[in-house]
């Protein structure tokens, strides 16, 4: 009823003022009339006297807005008090306050930490001017159209329709001249990395290739000199200029403004650098990390040469993005429309399409964050974040109970305030600005934290031998983000103490002894607090059980290799010195050079490295069994040196393996492996048989089979084995010259040892090479399970911190527990109950509330299983060896917290606990 009354009350004070401010005018008229008497009595004339105290009364108007500003001033004196009062409660209570900011901040800084990595990874934007406005083109695969080389990204969108964002240069050329539903459209595309010689260093950069009208349609312009134009990218070679990136700037200049030009060599042609980009700027492509340097297409072909033909006329090649803004007032989907027009226009003027073919179709979307690859990190990154938000919750519910059991103990305390006329609001307001002051404590301890290992996830994430994937800024963004959860868990973990501190009854609060039946009841609520503790920490537990697991399995996998003693590393000479023919008598005479150095066993080199997420595929066609037209058949294939299966220590089955006469001119041969001979050979031996492939730019000479190997791991560890053949570098060089390759050295040698003397061997050679990805090869495995390290070793982190807050939640409860049945326990050994049988007692409430926990945290922990199954290798989402294993280590941690409260319990002294209150 009270509350029927108050909002009563509050509905006429809002919706009925005009009777509200009658009542007050009422009431004023009232004292002005008796004041202006008591002026008259005085002797003054009575006009005079009601004008003197209707000016010093006031209006109704003034009447409420002093009452206002009384009232604001009245509550900003006491939320200073219930401030100073939480400072010095929380300062009485060290113990308590250490523990519940270190928990809410570990809590908090993990959250913060991974919503960092989230945040930049899946959803920061390219750092331009309205980046909300740009507009990647896209278009759908069509093999009628006859393309012959795609270069770029492809993706598969459900209904399994192929899309990609590659298109040849000729087009992108036509298409701009009749572009009329965006803005002016520019063209860039991330090229591989080139050898660049500064100051007589060679070195590798990541580049990018961009029209003239890149820098002015995104609206970017550079701090330092000036951006690439269109004069720069004019006819071919019309333009030896870049510009490089602020962290190129910084780390190579040292941010000297005497940069401006300067001219260095790139695939050992000289370009001058006329303009750095402002930090931040990372091109179009990718919003995390930005290439070293910029150039104009214009120098594609003296830069980065491809065949007799330069990309820039090559219309069967696609491999150029294509970007605009959207005009006002012309919506996507009408952009879309009119674009196709021009797009299939293009497409038939610039190669031969098939009479009925089926045409590409061009796909206006988003490009506020590039090309977007990251799309496939969204998963696992959600998950980390799922298993923060566990982490905090626990924290909170770890929290909760303890501010439970410390409103217990200030029963008589509030009872007294309850009793001297506060309101119970007052209190609910007192408690909850301890409990605000508290997680906003946390929460700046949080963010320190976040700041202090902003770059751990990112190292984590990115290769021992390459730089970090993503700069970590924490910005306004995340601080809004670490400001809300530590507000939002102050007033979570903070309701129920609230609550429960203006639930007391004033009368039985003031008596001396607060033992009564109704405290067994009170437990319930951090009873079932410790059991959610629980439930959340088996749910960590067994998530952790599960990545490590993988990461294990993934880790003692048998690679059909040996993985020990090997020192890997990249060679890419320029096509513009080493053409075809050149590029593999280079690397021929850096095999024998290499192989020759003191301390190297064996060395070989081949176009893929192995378990390095990277295969090489083509069609494969055996003239013993010849298939359908309709039926191509296709089979992985790796370019390797003649050594490469003994420095591997790659078992031969049956055959040979490469030798020196395997040359140029003699009978193309392979090796294949034995998955190969079960799918295209069941029943035949291979050995002597042939097979044609489109591997070297359509040449169909027959290649024949004089080797089986064992299987080995290809692609990626979780991978299965797939078919895979052999072929020696001398016969299948690259037809546009410069073949990089990665060379395999097994040495007993540390890699601080070999190296300087591997690089002193090739730089006898050319001083232009340098070593590219220097790594072992164990190196390189782990980086194919970057992911899976992630998960394992931050969800463990989880899962022990879980732990030690489920173990503090379960020993404070029990603890709690036993300090207020001390008048119980004195009882029952009074009347005759032994220790034994007390501990047992204590220890059976305990084994209850881990074992529920336990169970209702097996059930979240089989529907997140189901989750993650697809990220987990060699066990099923379901695992029954990590539930049981996470099972009884929860249970044994939960026991031993209630072993010393228990302990306790049974050596209570019955005299003493009949006088304990």
């Amino acid at each position: 009823m009270r509350f029927t009354s108050r909002v009563a009350t509050w509905w006429r004070a809002v919706f009925r003022r005009d009777e509200v401010d009658g009542q007050v005018g009422e009431e004023l008229e009232f004292h002005i009339e008796a004041y202006a008497e008591d002026l008259v009595r005085g002797g003054m004339a009575r006009a005079e006297a009601r004008r003197r105290a209707r000016a010093e009364l006031g209006s109704v108007a003034a009447v409420r807005e002093n009452s206002r500003q009384a009232w604001g001033t009245r509550w900003l004196d006491e939320l200073r008090g219930d401030l100073r009062y939480a400072i010095r409660m929380l300062a009485k209570s060290p113990g308590f306050t250490a523990i519940a900011v270190g928990s809410l901040a570990l809590g908090i800084g993990a959250n913060t930490a991974i919503f960092t990595v989230v945040k930049h990874v899946l959803f920061d934007r390219l750092a331009v001017p309205h980046p909300d406005q740009l507009r990647l083109l896209w278009c759908t695969q069509s093999d009628d159209v006859g393309v012959k080389n795609f270069w770029g990204y492809f993706d598969t969108e459900s209904g399994g329709v192929n899309v990609a964002t590659s298109f040849s240069y000729p087009i992108y050329q036509q298409m701009r001249r009749e572009n009329h539903s965006l803005e002016d459209l520019f063209a860039f595309k991330p090229f591989w990395r080139m050898n660049a010689t500064v100051d007589g260093r060679a070195e590798a950069v990541t580049t990018e290739m961009v029209s003239g009208n890149f820098y002015s349609g995104l609206g970017v312009k550079p701090v330092l000199g000036r951006a690439i134009e269109e004069s720069d990218d004019g006819a071919p070679g019309s333009g030896p200029v870049i510009v490089i990136s602020d962290r190129y700037w910084t780390n190579r200049f040292a941010r000297s403004p005497n940069v401006i030009g300067k001219v260095i060599s790139v695939n050992l042609t000289p370009m001058t650098i006329v303009g750095v980009n402002p930090p931040g700027f990372t091109g179009a492509y990718d919003a995390l990390m930005s290439p070293d340097v910029f150039l104009p297409f214009s120098m594609q072909p003296i830069v980065a040469p491809s065949g007799s033909k330069s990309l820039l006329s090559d219309a069967d090649s696609w491999w150029v993005l294509m970007m605009g803004r959207a005009k006002p007032g012309i919506s996507t989907a009408a952009a879309e429309a009119a674009m196709n027009v021009s797009f299939e226009a293009a497409v038939r003027a610039t190669m031969p399409v098939k009479e009925g073919a089926k045409m590409p179709r061009l796909l206006v979307r988003d490009g506020r964050r590039g090309q977007n690859q990251e799309a496939q990190m969204s998963k696992p990154a959600y998950v980390l974040q799922g298993l923060c938000g566990f982490v905090l919750l626990l924290a909170c519910a770890n929290l909760a109970n303890l501010l439970l059991a410390r409103a217990g103990a200030r029963q008589r305390e509030m009872s007294v305030r309850l009793a001297l006329g506060a309101r119970r609001a007052r209190i609910l307001r007192q408690m909850f600005t301890e409990s605000l002051l508290l997680s906003l404590l946390g929460g700046a301890g949080g963010l320190l934290l976040a700041w202090a290992g902003r770059y751990v996830i990112p190292r984590l994430m990115s290769d021992p031998w390459g730089e970090l994937p993503f700069d970590p800024r924490i910005d306004w963004g995340i601080f809004a983000f670490a400001a809300g959860i530590s507000i939002g868990t102050g007033l979570l973990f903070g309701l129920a103490p609230a609550w429960q501190s203006t639930r007391v009854h004033i009368s039985s609060g003031l008596k001396d002894n607060t033992q009564t039946a109704t405290h067994r009841r009170r437990g319930l609520g951090g009873k079932a607090m410790v059991t959610a503790q629980v439930a959340l920490a088996m749910l960590l537990l067994a998530g952790a059980g599960l990545f490590v697991r993988t990461l294990v399995n993934l880790r003692y996998a048998h690679l059909g290799f040996r993985a020990n003693n090997l020192v890997l590393f990249d060679i890419e000479p320029p096509a513009t010195r080493y053409p075809a023919g050149k590029d593999v008598a280079l690397l021929r005479e850096l095999e024998e050079k290499l192989a020759a150095v003191p301390g190297v066993d064996s060395a070989s080199l081949s176009s893929n490295p192995l378990v390095a997420g990277n295969i090489s595929q083509s069609q494969f066609k055996s003239t013993a069994r010849p298939q359908p037209n309709d039926k191509e058949q296709q089979a992985q294939f790796n370019v390797v040196g003649e050594r490469f299966f003994s420095t591997m220590d790659i078992p031969m089955v049956a055959g040979r393996g490469f030798n020196a006469t395997d040359t140029e001119t003699s009978t193309k041969v392979a090796v294949v492996n034995r998955e190969l001979v079960k799918k295209f050979f069941p029943s035949t031996d291979p050995l002597g048989q042939t097979f044609t492939t489109d591997l070297a730019g359509g040449d169909k000479a027959a290649i024949t089979i004089v080797g089986i190997c064992g299987n080995v791991k290809y692609d990626r560890v979780e991978k299965a084995i797939q078919p895979t053949y052999y072929v020696p570098y001398r016969q299948h060089g690259d037809p546009d010259g410069g073949m990089g390759m990665t060379y395999e050295i097994s040495t007993r040698m540390t890699m601080a040892a070999v190296v300087p003397e591997l690089r002193a061997a090739v730089e006898s050679l050319d001083r232009n090479l340098p070593l590219l990805d220097v790594r072992t090869q164990k190196q390189q495995i782990d980086s194919t399970m970057r992911e899976q390290a992630v998960l394992a070793e931050l969800s463990g982190c989880f899962g022990l911190l879980a732990l030690v807050l489920a173990s503090i939640g379960m020993y404070g409860i029990m603890a709690y527990s036993v300090s207020r049945r001390t008048n119980e326990i004195g009882i029952r050994m009074a009347l005759g109950a032994q220790p034994g049988r007390v501990l047992r007692m204590v220890m059976r409430e305990a084994s209850w509330m881990v074992a529920i926990g336990v169970v209702v945290g097996l059930g979240g922990a089989m529907a997140l299983g189901g989750v993650i199954a697809s990220m987990l290798y060699g066990l099923k989402g379901w695992d029954p060896v990590t539930f049981a294993v996470s099972s009884g280590l929860l249970m044994l941690v939960g026991l031993g917290a209630s072993w010393i409260p228990a302990q306790r319990a049974a050596g209570v002294d019955p005299m003493r606990a009949l006088r304990h209150e």
